[in-house]
């Protein structure tokens, strides 16, 4: 009996070690095997972590469901895609209920019979490497094989994908397939969350774009870059890859050494004279996977105000810009029009740009394009029959707004999916002055009389020299003189519009009858800008006058209209003092009595000889 217990002990020790042994080899076997399928097509998702070969602690336990979450915190209201394209089982090491480790794949299969039909429709018939039938297993190793050989560096959870890869072709195909919706088939994640997915191989795509970044309306979102996982177990957190385009637009001062600033701060106001061009500059950015796209449509579309023009090739109407990717210049792949006070430059494939060397221009996620042109307050636009027309009747001192707003593809996998930036400004200042002329005298109410008819001219003075061109009141300038002259009204007014800032000098040629001249060597003044409003609203500028000046004769008044008040006084001229009037009076009057009294006795003495003749 005792001899019988003894061997039931040392079977039940054997079995106990057996059964150790067998647990920890299949533990052992769960970390370290590369089993048969997705196990180790993990790297060519494009989006997981490299598997790793560390221990964890823990016993491998397959998964029943797996979560995932795509989180983008700017655009809330982009809702995401997941579409199964493999079940299989998914073995993690799981301790105290928590998932930790590696992830193993087995028993695949193909998700249904709609995914299986898309997969395997995307690549054709002349690809002989494919697998000659359908079986899930042969043909997730034919696409980890692809992959890698695509990828040679590997991918990782950054990784964008090429357009036209294997991921690539599947991603599209997928999307294109009409999926139920289901266990088996896609699920919709409106706020990116995923919960209680089948374990497996997904693809997760953008289903919807929003507009919305920080509950502020922004730029259309931009469709990810396919994003590939193993789900089961630990739950996914995954990124977006993606970078949403931005654009800019800049105005280039001539006071301001000529900067348009940077791309994150440009300089968005400037002043300028008429007819005068001012250099603008539009940058815009691409979508951070534009290599995931097989054709980039991209377009810039710049609104300029009534008042303005671009500058044209030649004097045609096709406008005169300057485009560049980065530092090349592109000669090739755009069209640039302008109808409607729009100038639009419009890239059918911004991928097939070519520089002056008919060369492709690459691309990439950090690229930015440029297009710079130049633009003029247009003196025909703005006076009509030498008048200024109605609409622009408040035209100094207001912002000339310039916007530009671009328009770019924003789905990978379609032609026809485009997203818009919301609008960016750009301002441009005019001014004008306005000119008062009085006398020293007085008017019938006790004010300065205003002197109609004075005539001046205005000149820019450059470099410490007055130009040899004279401005006209449309602010326009002339080589002669009499082309430009300003002339007072009944009010003794002269008003000048389209000045940019700068020293000029205001010229009177010819005073009002019986004044003095007090600005016939001219009155000098400075219009000055120091820091322009960059939202749009009305600035008026600084004025200040010469050192020298009288400053009885000439003052400045302050307004807010956009324009420099000058008020010139003119000193009223008097009769020169004569001495000894009442003497020369009476000479005069003398010296023509004895000239008359000697006319009459000569007519007499004639007559009287006349007489004796006859007798």
């Amino acid at each position: 009996m005792l001899r019988h217990r003894q061997m039931m002990i040392d079977r039940m020790r054997t079995n106990r070690k057996t059964e150790e042994k067998k647990m920890s080899m299949s533990k052992n076997i769960a970390r370290l095997a590369v089993t048969a399928g997705l196990t180790a097509a993990l790297s060519f998702g494009g989006v997981m972590a490299p598997v790793t070969m560390a221990f964890a602690g823990g016993v491998p336990t397959v998964a029943q469901s797996g979560d995932v979450t795509i989180k983008d915190s700017t655009y809330t209201d982009t809702t995401f895609k997941g579409i199964q394209i493999f079940k299989a089982k998914v073995t993690q090491d799981q301790e105290d209920s928590a998932w930790n480790g590696p992830k193993t794949v087995s028993d695949i299969e193909w998700a249904s019979d709609s995914v299986r039909d898309a997969v395997t429709g995307a690549f054709t018939d002349d690809d002989s490497t494919k697998p000659s039938g359908n079986d899930a297993q042969e043909w997730a190793e034919w696409i980890k094989k692809k992959t890698k050989a695509e990828y040679t560096s590997g991918t990782d959870a950054s990784t964008k994908l090429d357009a036209g890869t294997t991921l690539d072709k599947i991603a599209k195909a997928l999307e294109k397939a009409t999926i139920a919706e289901g266990t088996n088939g896609w699920r919709t994640g409106t706020d990116g969350k995923f919960s209680s997915l089948d374990t497996g191989y997904w693809l997760f795509v953008t289903a919807s774009v929003g507009e919305t970044a920080n509950a502020t309306a922004g730029n259309t979102d931009t469709f990810t870059s396919p994003i590939f996982a193993v789900v089961g177990g630990s739950a996914e957190n995954l990124t977006p890859k993606k970078q949403v385009p931005t654009v800019t637009k800049a105005v280039k001062d001539d006071a301001t050494d000529g900067a348009f600033g940077s791309f994150s701060k440009p300089n968005m106001a400037a002043d300028s004279r008429m007819d005068q061009y001012v250099d603008y500059q539009l940058t815009g950015t691409v979508a951070g996977n534009i290599n995931s796209y097989g054709t980039y449509k991209y377009t810039f579309t710049d609104k300029l105000p009534n008042s303005m023009t671009p500058k044209f090739k030649d004097d045609d109407t096709t406008p005169d810009v300057k485009v560049k990717i980065g530092d090349a210049v592109v000669a090739s792949g755009y069209n640039a029009k302008y109808e409607d006070n729009t100038l639009t430059v419009d890239f059918p494939d911004l991928k097939k740009c070519g520089d002056e060397g008919k060369t492709a221009i690459a691309l990439n996620g950090d690229s930015k394009v440029t297009v710079e042109y130049k633009a003029k307050l247009d003196s025909t636009k703005i006076f009509e029959n030498g008048t200024i027309k109605i609409e622009f009747n408040d035209l100094v001192g207001k912002a000339q707004k310039n916007t530009v707003k671009l328009t770019y593809s924003n789905n990978p996998h379609t032609t026809d999916g485009t997203g818009t930036t919301v609008e960016h400004h750009a301002y441009d200042y005019t001014y004008g002055i306005d000119v008062t002329k009085v006398g020293s005298d007085k008017d019938g109410d006790g004010n300065p009389k205003k002197l109609e008819g004075v005539e001046f001219t205005l000149q820019e003075i450059v470099n410490g020299t007055a130009q040899n061109q004279y401005i006209d009141a449309q602010g326009v300038k002339h080589s002669d003189a009499k082309d430009a002259t300003l002339k007072t009204t009944n009010e003794g007014k002269i008003n000048v519009v389209g000045l940019d800032e700068g020293i000029y000098i205001l010229k009177e040629v010819k005073p009002a009858p019986g004044y003095n001249n007090s600005a016939a060597s001219g009155v000098t003044f400075t219009i000055a800008s120091d820091s322009l409003p960059t939202n749009g609203d009305s600035f008026t500028p600084s004025c200040t006058l010469a050192e020298g000046t009288d400053k009885n004769l000439v003052q400045v008044s302050n307004a807010t209209d956009g324009k420099v008040h000058l008020t010139v006084t003119d000193q009223k001229g008097s009769g020169l003092p004569l001495t000894g009037l009442n003497g020369v009076t009476f000479t005069w009057i003398a010296g023509g009595a004895v000239l008359c009294i000697g006319v009459a006795h000569l007519i007499r003495s004639r007559k009287q000889a006349e007489e004796s003749e006859q007798e």
